[in-house]
């Protein structure tokens, strides 16, 4: 009696003690540039909780160089990178083994800005001026594109490297319009120092609809359960952003007071309508025909499966 007293006393002291919280499991995401709100939804994930509710620790990391969080995934030094879906047809002809696994920005941000008082109303109106670029290559055969629209082409216009001084180039004179500039920052920037500019929307002349930011991982990972989770939580944080944008943006900004100031409060409110509200789905007719689009550009050797670079996680 007293043995089987003693045992059940140790059973109910076993059962009394606290449960031991399993530990979260981390995953590293490289951000494709400065904190912004192009990133809103995993910063309100991670303000929300619904990481922690998905039991994983999130590492946002902001690189020194944008060109690195896709090579870093590549050599398995990060689990995902925030990338754009037109670099990683690129990145896929050039064997890197890289794989989308979910959108964040399900909509191009890319325009061709001039200024809206200057001389140029139409895209035709391009013929003869100087065009200020950043990054050589999609940004190129987007222009063309857009030229060919209206029975121009590359040659009827003069290219400038401005580097990434977009806005500065545009405003000084410098150039007549720049490609690549964002509707939802350079357009913002231009209103704030006085001089109001014309986007013109690359997808309403002549380019491929496209995922401007996109989540990508190692081919090797793709059945990582924690990616599909990382999606579930991100899903979570766009649904509660676009459901509550002023609350979400207070809570954005107190927590990271040096983001605080007016471009990013109206580039938050800007980019709510951009944002993939389905993260982790795939539309592989849009990455296919993008696909295309660069392989008559000349800037990808072989149309490849989609599949081979884009997947729909499963659950």
């Amino acid at each position: 009696m007293i043995r089987k007293l003693l045992h059940s006393l140790a059973f109910a002291a076993i059962v009394a003690l606290p449960m031991q919280a399993h530990a979260a499991d981390k995953l590293t995401v490289l951000l494709d540039w400065f904190v912004n709100p192009d990133h809103a939804p995993l910063f309100v994930a991670l303000d929300q909780g619904y990481f922690a509710d998905e039991n994983l620790e999130i590492e946002l990391i902001a690189p020194a160089d944008p060109n690195d969080p896709p090579k870093l995934v590549a050599a398995k030094r990060a689990e995902i990178a925030i990338s754009y879906q037109p670099q990683l047809h690129l990145q896929a002809d050039q064997g890197l083994p890289l794989v989308r696994i979910g959108t964040l920005v399900a909509t191009p941000l890319s325009t061709i800005l001039t200024l809206a008082d200057g001389p140029v109303k139409t895209v035709a109106d391009l013929k003869g001026k100087t065009v200020g670029f950043s990054v050589s290559g999609t940004e190129e055969a987007v222009l063309g594109a857009v030229l060919r629209s209206v029975g121009l082409t590359l040659d009827d216009i003069t290219l400038v490297n401005v580097n990434f001084s977009l806005s500065p180039s545009l405003a000084s004179g410098k150039v007549d319009a720049v490609v690549g500039a964002y509707r939802n920052f350079e357009l913002t920037q231009m209103d704030l120092i006085g001089k109001k500019g014309r986007p013109f929307f690359i997808e309403e002349h002549g380019v491929p609809p496209f995922d401007q930011l996109i989540y990508v991982a190692h081919r090797d990972s793709i059945s990582d359960p924690r990616l599909r989770r990382f999606l579930t939580a991100v899903e979570k944080g766009t649904q509660y952003l676009i459901n509550h944008p002023q609350e979400t943006w207070d809570t954005f900004r107190a927590k990271r007071p040096e983001l605080d100031d007016e471009l990013n409060r109206r580039a938050w409110f800007d980019t709510l309508a951009r944002f993939a509200h389905r993260p982790a789905a795939m539309d592989n007719a849009r990455y296919d025909r993008f696909a295309r689009f660069l392989f008559d550009a000349k800037l990808i050797r072989e149309i490849k499966p989609v599949s081979s670079y884009a997947v729909e996680l499963p659950y």
